[in-house]
């Protein structure tokens, strides 16, 4: 078990969506909570209504040159970090032959580059500090294929990749909790700032992610999973659970059903493009 009080949580994307309710959620226990994004303004309001103490350190992701000084100030701060968070990140929305390859550049570097570097500069404190736990937020889609996201399901199946392997080296030898977490809908702006084939921000939600689940549910079922020291939880219902469940219990069912869904979603995606460029 992970206790929860007095520790210092790193959280980042935490100045709206999941990563806010994090925080919110952290907060409830006596803790400090190191809040991280791009968005100063955002997580100083945001450490302004806490009950504990913050500490906003703002930054870009993947600026790989700056995060090593990152790192630095974040440990300096309360000479640890017991629970870093990596969950910032972005999402997809166009289909692969109607993508520019930059866009994987783009994805690939905030979604799993980034959360690595991170990880990576800490490892070796954590370990001397005699353990951690870190939280990597993947995502339903880092379990199955799911259309108008190639880059963003490349991204997220690598992060579980990693964080799995990592926790085969540190859990054991360093006291070192690893959890993937995999989400399915919630209700926040992610497809709404999805990126679109061209590179370009959607603008847009989703049905499904309108109607999904309330970011404050999710974020206390990770930070119960990381008190139980899961190595994953997957946080969704119906039928993203129901797949992702499959994947591995009727991979031939599931992939049939995914190519169908595959199938019905291009043409809709054509459909409506057509519509936009009237």
């Amino acid at each position: 078990m992970t206790d929860l009080n007095q520790k210092v949580f790193w959280i980042t994307g935490a100045s709206s969506g999941i990563g806010k309710a994090l925080a919110i959620e952290a907060a409830k226990n006596p803790c400090s909570i190191i809040l991280s994004g791009r968005r100063e303004g955002a997580l100083q309001e945001l450490a302004d209504e806490l009950p504990v103490d913050c500490l906003v350190l703002p930054f870009e992701v993947t600026d790989y040159d700056q995060l090593a000084d990152i790192v630095d100030r974040a440990w300096a701060w309360r000479s640890r970090v017991d629970i870093l968070i990596n969950n910032a990140g972005i999402s997809q929305r166009c289909i692969a032959i109607d993508a520019k390859p930059e866009i994987y550049t783009e994805l690939i570097n905030v979604d799993l580059i980034a959360p690595i570097w991170l990880t990576q500069l800490q490892l070796r404190r954590m370990a001397d500090a005699g353990g951690g736990h870190i939280v990597a937020i993947s995502s339903v889609a880092g379990r199955i294929g799911a259309p108008l996201r190639t880059a963003y399901c490349a991204a997220k199946h690598g992060l579980i990749g990693y964080m799995d392997a990592l926790r085969s080296e540190v859990d054991k030898p360093h006291n070192i909790r690893v959890t993937n977490i995999l989400p399915g809908s919630v209700a926040t702006d992610v497809a709404r700032n999805a990126i679109t084939g061209d590179g370009d921000r959607r603008g847009l939600s989703d049905e499904i992610i309108d109607a999904g689940d309330d970011p404050l549910d999710c974020a206390k079922a990770i930070l119960a999973a990381v008190e139980d020291d899961l190595p994953e939880l997957i946080f969704a219902k119906e039928m993203e659970l129901g797949l992702a469940q499959m994947r591995h219990a009727d991979p031939e069912t599931f992939f049939g059903a995914v190519a169908d869904f595959g199938a019905q979603t291009v043409s809709q995606y054509w459909a409506e493009k057509s519509d936009s460029e009237g």
